[in-house]
């Protein structure tokens, strides 16, 4: 019976080692896993960061264009607003010219050619005096 005992010690003794030595090959396991995981997660973070940056230069371009396009826009605006007030002078002018030729037409008996005086919102194609020049400065109008 004194070989049995040794066995059996032998046989627990074998499945310690055996049960060591998965622990062992386990934890391994799982430091590399760890280590593969942080690998990754760091991978991803620079992937993100690189796409913040990316996405900044992006937002950053597209900011200037709309500077430029609103710049461009405002000035239209004001170029289109003093011609606007050109028109309505001009308009002005006209009436008033007219007026003092249906003055003279009355009291001279001369019949004068007076021009339709056209609405410059419906007609702006239509204005008065094409071949006069309008003169204006942006200075005119500040904001």
């Amino acid at each position: 019976m004194s070989g049995r005992p040794a066995h059996q010690s032998s046989s627990s003794e074998n499945s310690g080692v055996m049960v060591d030595e998965r622990k062992r090959k386990r934890m391994v396991s799982n430091r590399d896993s760890a280590r593969r995981s942080r690998l990754r997660k760091q991978q991803h973070l620079d992937e993100m960061v690189n796409q913040v940056a990316h996405i900044k230069k992006e937002n950053d371009q597209i900011e200037m264009q709309i500077n430029m396009h609103m710049n461009q826009y405002l000035k239209v605006e004001s170029e289109n607003l003093i011609l606007r007030t050109q028109i309505m002078e001009l308009t002005d002018r006209l009436q008033s010219m007219n007026s003092v030729l249906l003055f003279v037409e009355e009291f001279s008996g001369v019949a004068m050619d007076i021009p339709e005086i056209p609405d410059p919102l419906l007609k702006p194609w239509q204005l008065p005096c094409p071949g006069q020049q309008i003169v204006a400065s942006s200075n005119v109008l500040q904001w």
